[in-house]
């Protein structure tokens, strides 16, 4: 999620220091809190009916997750404490809210953020997914304020040349990871893939229809959907290899294969699910009504 924080803050410069607070609202608020709306009552049915469905003895915990709330008063509660699987929607809002309110005192903010972003590994407040919004926001004020500084900085770096205190850092942050303080690690994990995907581009032609360039285009509707496809592949094939249909040989690639499988099935899911949203119904189910009606002209 760093890298992730780290390009959205990036791309959302220019609405941080040029654009106006009304057009702000409508962009980069409105369109979002549409999406986290709208994604998290279909997650919260689509759960509650998976597992009425799949595992009707499963006793869940209504209280840790929005999408497992047994009550609209238990699904609203989860969802203004980010407790749901679309924290990072709640966090993109709040995020962007916050970057743009205290832009002029960035580097005093940054260090406030980074001391919170440890902090709140020991000291953590009672809402899982609140604790990730705290962890992460420093990440994104970094791709928010200074982003273009340190794109510029990392498509300059030099790996060979800097191996040896490339190491160094990579080792204190390791320590720390393991004394659960992963900050460092996470700004390493930044310039590492930033990198690498630079080095990427570099070498190979990328054009708007490459797969990278899709894929990233429509991160948002493969994070929505993924969530629900693996609750549904978690209670049938649990429910499978609890009732030991299987042989061992058979499980032991069923675990080994899984991972892969279901990131290309969810991202395949995903894409999909955008192209109908947008062919039937003007991608509704990702774009706010206001945002669909804007002529091209004007967005």
């Amino acid at each position: 999620m760093p890298v992730f924080f780290f390009i959205s803050g990036y791309l959302i410069r220019r609405y941080i220091d040029e654009v106006d607070w009304r057009t702000s609202l409508d962009k980069r608020i409105w369109s979002i809190v549409w999406v986290l709306a709208l994604w998290g009552i279909l997650q919260w049915q689509a759960l509650t009916h998976l597992n009425a469905w799949l595992a009707p003895d499963r006793e869940l915990a209504t209280s840790s997750n929005a999408a497992y709330a047994d009550s609209l008063a238990g699904f609203v509660r989860g969802m203004l404490t980010a407790s749901t699987s679309l924290w990072y929607l709640y966090a993109l809002v709040v995020f962007f809210t916050l970057c743009k309110l205290l832009s002029r005192w960035k580097l005093p903010v940054l260090g406030l953020l980074a001391l919170a972003s440890i902090a709140i590994n020991f000291l953590p407040l009672p809402w899982w997914g609140m604790n990730s919004v705290v962890r992460n926001m420093i990440y994104y004020s970094l791709g928010a304020w200074y982003g273009a500084e340190l794109m510029a900085w990392m498509k300059s770096f030099n790996l060979r040349r800097t191996w040896l205190a490339t190491g160094a850092f990579a080792a204190v942050s390791v320590v720390l990871w393991f004394a659960n303080v992963p900050l460092l690690l996470s700004l390493l994990s930044i310039v590492l893939i930033m990198k690498l995907f630079y080095s990427l581009e570099q070498r190979y032609a990328v054009h708007p229809n490459s797969l990278l360039n899709v894929i990233g285009s429509n991160t948002i509707a493969i994070y929505t959907t993924h969530r629900i496809l693996i609750e549904a592949f978690s209670l049938i094939l649990i429910g499978e290899m609890n009732a030991a249909y299987w042989p061992v040989w058979a499980e032991l690639c069923l675990i080994l294969i899984y991972p892969f499988a279901s990131l290309l099935i969810c991202t395949l899911a995903g894409l999909g699910v955008r192209k109908i949203s947008t062919a039937l119904f003007g991608d509704l189910f990702f774009s706010p009504p206001s945002t669909r009606s804007l002529s091209p002209a004007t967005r």
